[in-house]
């Protein structure tokens, strides 16, 4: 019975522990007041508008921790076409328009996986990369990527949300 106990443990451990997996660089202490542009998050799944999508959640999380000064880039750099994304390009010139708009600090990204797995439960499951550049010196100064399913009856953008949360949370701002 004993045995049972520990195997159902271990069990639930493994399953518990493979539902997220995250990488990321050592952690960056970043200026909140400073300018910030939110660069397009590129959609390399099926999922329509999966980047839209992720740039909204990472918009309000970016603004819950702190930063005030933050733009989005305009929308018709948005490289989301269903037939040409022309990712590079409209990345590219995403980043020349924040740094024309004087911009300290630039995230972009990229959405890996955006679905319910097929199954009887369909669980959500969310793939997720950002990273963050200093426009003055060009260097990357964080830089997260990860993946996370949930539970049959969760939502995906909570986990998406939840996701994007984790990788954020190696972002300090400071004062």
């Amino acid at each position: 019975m004993r045995n049972l106990r520990l195997g159902v443990l271990g069990a639930l451990c493994a399953l518990l522990a493979g539902c997220t997996v995250v990488d990321r660089t050592r952690e960056a202490r970043l200026d909140p007041a400073a300018r910030w542009a939110l660069l397009p998050i590129v959609n390399h799944t099926e999922t329509p508008q999966a980047g839209l999508r992720a740039e909204a959640i990472t918009e309000t999380l970016l603004r819950t921790m702190g930063v005030a000064q933050l733009e989005r880039y305009p929308s018709a750099m948005n490289p989301e076409g269903l037939f040409d994304p022309a990712e590079r390009k409209a990345q590219d010139q995403a980043l020349t328009w924040a740094k024309g708009q004087k911009a300290r600090f630039a995230i972009s990204g990229s959405v890996e996986e955006w679905r319910y797995k097929v199954g009887v439960d369909g669980e959500p499951a969310v793939g997720l990369s950002f990273t963050i550049v200093d426009l003055d010196s060009g260097a990357v100064v964080y830089s997260a990527a990860g993946g996370k399913s949930g539970w049959s009856r969760e939502a995906l953008s909570a986990v998406a949300q939840k996701l994007a949360r984790e990788l954020l949370s190696g972002v300090h701002l400071r004062r």
